[in-house]
């Protein structure tokens, strides 16, 4: 008998299924400021991920790397990353978000900073040292997506839960529009070092922010009964961040958990999907800077500049996507209809992107890259499904098991891509790659996810903590 089940009443405590009164009344507005706060982290976590990227050609030239060998270090991150998902779920479940969090952060500038030193080695000593720092840096940002879906559970109603997913996972876009430029300016100016050292240094400076500015809502000193009254009745889970605190006799046994989640069809097919669509995210933070040089022959410091045009449509697609399903909660319809419907569109249009492989002008490649990636945007909504349907007891466990899934496809796209050139002197064939993962990410929501709700625990699925 499968200890878990779909709940009967999965959006708000009084098993309605819309989100509570819009009217907020004198309502504070705190929930958005600690939006912020998620949306600037995420913003430093994806420039840090992709400083490899923009680095990458540079480097590649000074250490003598060849395509496979750039594309296992552009895998290092993930390889990590994917591993330590499952840890990081459990200690978000274990010690909350919070304290967590900071120490993620914290540790993946830290080992960004030390990316920096790499440049004092050759050889040998230099490649390992770059692999060991980037799956250092991956271990430590394991917490990261898993915290942010905690933290928007914990403080959004599900009638805003959309957007804010959203706007956190838009982030991806947003680190590339400010920093890719930025970034690509740098290396140019100081050489390819000099980016690690920057961005390791302006990540522990946001890690002592995190500290004096996220709580739960029920301790935040600035939020108002009004506010916590509207996120509470529209199905926000307020005691999240306090569930780590419960007695011995109420904890969950994590590997029962993992075990039972994995049976449940509707987040196989969500996690599955997940990873489809992180090939598309993987591809544009790794190859995609390297395909405009080496492709598309163009400088370093133009390559930075244009990689942000097709990040600003991601960042608005995404923008777009988690306003969509919002509203069309708002307006009754269902649940499962409003979020699958703007990831079904979304990845349509991505898969346009293999048009590039017959266009010659670069104006219009880029045009093109937009288009698939404002697709993609629209279609990122995977968090906020995260939201809707992990059980309460395990949202850590449930973020991290989704992660895991999907950047699986930071270990495997560097690494195909890598042998695709290597095999065919051409990113052609990457690019069919890239896209047909997009088609199958869309087969697994309309196929097997089925109905989109919240999934609790039975009795048999709780005991002591493992």
């Amino acid at each position: 008998m499968t200890a878990l089940k779909s709940s009967s009443s999965p959006l708000s405590p009084s098993g309605s299924n819309n989100s509570g009164s819009n009217n907020t009344g004198n309502a504070t507005g705190v929930r958005w400021s600690i939006l912020l706060i998620l949306f600037i982290v995420t913003t430093i976590n994806y420039a840090d991920r992709a400083s490899i990227s923009i680095a990458g050609p540079e480097l590649s030239k000074t250490l003598g790397l060849s395509s496979v060998e750039m594309g296992y270090i552009f895998s290092a991150f993930a390889w990590s990353y994917v591993l330590a998902q499952i840890p990081g779920g459990w200690l978000l479940d274990r010690f909350g978000s919070k304290i967590t969090y900071f120490f993620s952060i914290f540790l993946w500038s830290f080992f960004t900073l030390l990316m920096g030193t790499v440049g004092f080695l050759s050889g040998a000593a230099a490649i390992t040292l770059l692999f060991a720092l980037r799956l250092l840096v991956g271990a430590a940002e394991a917490p990261s997506f898993p915290g942010n879906s905690r933290i928007t559970s914990a403080w959004f109603p599900v009638s805003e839960r959309g957007l804010a997913a959203a706007i956190f996972n838009s982030a991806q876009y947003f680190a590339t529009v400010i920093f890719a430029p930025f970034m690509g300016w740098v290396v140019h100016n100081w050489g390819w070092q000099s980016v690690f050292y920057v961005m390791g240094v302006l990540g522990i400076i946001m890690a002592v922010i995190w500290l004096f500015t996220i709580y739960d809502p029920k301790n935040h000193p600035r939020i108002n009964a009004e506010e916590l009254n509207y996120i509470n009745a529209g199905g926000a889970l307020v005691d999240l961040e306090i569930v780590h605190q419960a007695p011995e006799a109420n904890r969950i046994d994590t590997f029962s958990i993992i075990k039972q989640l994995l049976s449940n069809r509707m987040l196989l097919g969500v996690y599955i999907g997940q990873y489809c669509i992180n090939t598309l995210t993987y591809f544009f933070l790794t190859w995609f800077p390297v395909y405009l040089v080496k492709e598309r022959h163009m400088t370093i410091l133009k390559a930075g500049f244009v990689a942000a045009i097709p990040a600003i449509a991601g960042f608005a697609g995404g923008m777009l996507g988690g306003f969509i399903s919002d509203r069309m909660i708002k307006s009754g319809v269902s649940l499962s209809i409003s979020r699958k419907t703007p990831i079904v569109i979304g990845l349509l249009l991505s898969t346009c992107m293999i048009l590039c492989n017959f266009i010659s002008t670069d104006e219009l490649v880029i045009a093109v890259m937009s288009l698939a990636f404002f697709g993609k945007g629209i279609g990122a909504l995977g968090w906020a499904v995260v939201s809707d349907t992990s059980p309460k007891e395990a949202g850590g466990l449930s973020g991290a098991l989704f992660n895991t899934f999907g950047n699986v496809a930071g270990i495997t796209t560097p690494i195909v891509i890598g042998y695709i050139l290597q095999a065919t002197g051409s990113f052609s064939g990457a690019l069919v790659f890239v896209a047909a993962n997009a088609a199958v990410a869309i087969f697994c929501y309309l196929v097997i996810v089925g109905d989109i709700k919240r999934v609790t625990f039975n009795d048999t699925a709780k005991g002591n903590a493992a």
